[in-house]
């Protein structure tokens, strides 16, 4: 079944709460959000002006704010660079701080990505070792706190599928997953369809993001990420690959959120859920 929920994230060029979303999610039926965590302190935070959440904050407390407004979370987002050498010793921990803060919480799954682009000095060999021992680490979390660990393709590592089934076949855990991004795999190059199609067992999370066409003009194919979608969903390049991205998921009866990804501009949010809701219902 698919289900649609949406990341806070759209909401952090508005330096506001993670209750403005909530409360947007709530407004439009919706029964899924999805957080970005801070593992310390952000003073911009703090004072009220960022929507995601630090770890130091009680779960519990989430929880039951969450619960009071019938809303779920489907997805901590993690994604501190697990390709670069600081990965081993600040993202390691950052990633294990949030599976006990997702346990807690009732969330299923904890998102992880590669670096935006390659490290100095390094061979792609090194950086693999990296990246192995860095999932060696958090799976042995992951698994006894029975939370998922999703993969999002968002580097040049991850948005290569043939670097992506090494990732993913670094060990045979049911709890090494990922996270689909249909905007970064496009702006990557990559066609999102036919990654999907290739790791399709594998995916237990979507971020549903369009691409505005001036910007696939300027970078496609020189990056391989993009925060979020500057158009709404439907009304950029990517739409049709969205489209048979959902298409394919229905196909194989894929049980999952679609995430939105999309800035919270006037009417934008809302654009991309009737959108979705059309194609899904289609």
């Amino acid at each position: 079944m698919l289900k649609l929920g949406m990341h806070v994230d759209n909401w952090r060029h508005f330096d506001v709460t993670y209750e403005v979303p909530c409360q947007f999610a709530r407004d439009h039926e919706m029964e899924y959000v999805e957080f970005g965590t801070i593992d310390g302190d952000y003073f911009v935070q703090a004072l009220g002006y960022n929507p995601h959440i630090p770890l130091y904050s009680d779960p519990l407390k989430l929880k039951g704010y969450l619960d009071s407004m019938g809303l779920k979370t489907s997805q901590l987002d993690a994604a501190y660079p697990m390709s670069c050498p600081e990965g081993q010793y600040r993202g390691i921990g950052y990633t294990i701080r949030t599976i006990q803060f997702a346990k807690a919480l009732g969330c299923p799954c904890v998102d992880t990505t590669d670096g935006g682009r390659k490290p100095e000095g390094y061979t792609d060999d090194e950086v693999m070792a990296l990246m192995k021992q860095y999932y060696r680490v958090v799976l042995e979390w992951a698994e006894s706190h029975d939370i998922i660990i999703n993969v999002e393709p968002h580097g040049p590592y991850t948005t290569n599928p043939d670097t992506m089934e090494q990732i993913l076949n670094f060990f045979d855990s049911p709890y090494l997953r990922m996270n689909l991004d249909t905007g970064n795999i496009f702006i990557a190059g990559q066609d999102p369809v036919a990654f999907l199609r290739r790791f399709r067992d594998k995916v237990s999370h979507c971020h549903i993001k369009d691409v505005s066409e001036e910007l696939a003009r300027a970078v496609r194919g020189g990056q391989t990420g993009i925060a979020t979608s500057v158009v709404s969903i439907g009304e950029g390049v990517n739409a049709d690959n969205i489209a048979g991205c959902i298409e394919l998921l229905k196909e194989i009866n894929w049980d999952g959120v679609l995430s939105i990804e999309c800035e919270a501009a006037p009417d934008m949010v809302e654009k991309s859920l009737e959108w979705l809701r059309k194609e899904i219902a289609r």
